[in-house]
């Protein structure tokens, strides 16, 4: 564990740094001496682990992974709050039209991101990789607490809203113990809360995609997340255009155009979910989308490195 002292204050911030969900998580609290922080961190980790054990689709004893089982065959009763997260990621998919989807598992995985594909897949193929993908096909019982997932093959995961969702638990348990400040970073999807020790508010740095060692923004961060999808390292080229490893669910075609997009919002869940999703809406419509949501921002660059931001964010360049 590693501890910043501020010499004059009567807290320090202690970081731990672990294998979470599979991720790296960077765990940071402000206590009044290490004993106290480690009890912290360590009730978060419990927290991120009890969550994981509930989403997991790798899991086969967790509820998420009962949900894809029985698809097409009949609804699984499942905890309350697993009820609740499917149904707010079932709203945010119709706030984006689709462009989230957490039926995404469902999609066959005919693209590679590894430097090993030649050529596109075919139309064809392409077409039948995301025949079982639609959130429509979601029913959701709410006086039994029950989920079924229409169609034969239909899967759920929550990849692009499981880190966020943690980071955000997280972050309430530890404010509801008590403890001031703090700062929850999932690989990336960071949640803050507090100022540091010395009073000063938390500040995050928005990586340059076109130079991964500089950091072209940096923001300060008051009770809230933010998040940074990229795709400058896991993409393909065919015939001039860059397609990235975000795939639209509705239509089975890697993003394009995008290759980096920084979401402020209350929650992580939010912000993590709108992340992926911009990348699939596009530059105009995701900065529309962006701009009628309340306390919600973002920053995006293109291919080019033009950058872009929502209207109500001021960018400190570095």
């Amino acid at each position: 564990m590693a501890a910043t002292t501020i010499v004059g204050y009567c807290c320090q911030s202690y970081t731990r740094t672990l294998k979470l969900m599979g991720s790296r998580f960077d765990i940071t609290v402000v206590a009044e001496n290490e004993d106290e922080g480690n009890q912290y961190i360590d009730m978060a980790v419990g927290e991120i682990q009890r969550i994981e054990k509930l989403i997991s689709s790798w899991d086969e004893s967790s509820q998420t992974s009962a949900i894809n089982r029985n698809s097409g065959i009949k609804p699984v009763i499942v905890d309350p709050e697993l009820f609740q997260l499917i149904e707010r990621a079932i709203a945010i998919s119709k706030l984006t039209d689709g462009a989230f989807d957490i039926t995404y598992a469902s999609m066959d995985k005919i693209w590679k991101f590894d430097g090993s594909m030649t050529e596109m897949p075919s139309q064809e193929a392409i077409t039948a990789s995301v025949s079982k993908v639609g959130y429509q096909h979601i029913r959701l019982n709410k006086e039994e607490s029950s989920v079924f997932l229409e169609l034969p093959g239909m899967k759920i995961g929550f990849g692009a809203i499981g880190k966020g969702y943690s980071a955000d638990k997280a972050k309430a348990l530890l404010m509801a113990h008590g403890v001031k400040a703090g700062i929850i970073n999932a690989s990336g999807d960071m949640n803050t809360w507090g100022t540091q020790p010395s009073g000063e508010e938390w500040k995050v740095g928005i990586v340059n995609p076109m130079n991964k060692n500089k950091v072209f923004a940096v923001l300060p961060l008051n009770q809230g997340a933010v998040v940074t999808s990229g795709d400058y390292e896991k993409y393909v080229k065919f015939n001039g255009i860059r397609y990235t490893h975000i795939i639209n669910p509705q239509t089975g075609y890697p993003a394009t155009g995008i290759i980096s997009a920084t979401v402020f919002a209350p929650k992580a869940e939010l912000a993590d979910a709108l992340a992926t999703s911009i990348f699939v809406m596009g530059i105009d419509v995701g900065l529309n989308r962006i701009n009628q949501l309340p306390h919600v921002e973002c920053i995006l660059i293109d291919e080019n490195g033009n950058v872009y931001s929502s209207e109500h964010i001021k960018i400190e360049k570095e």
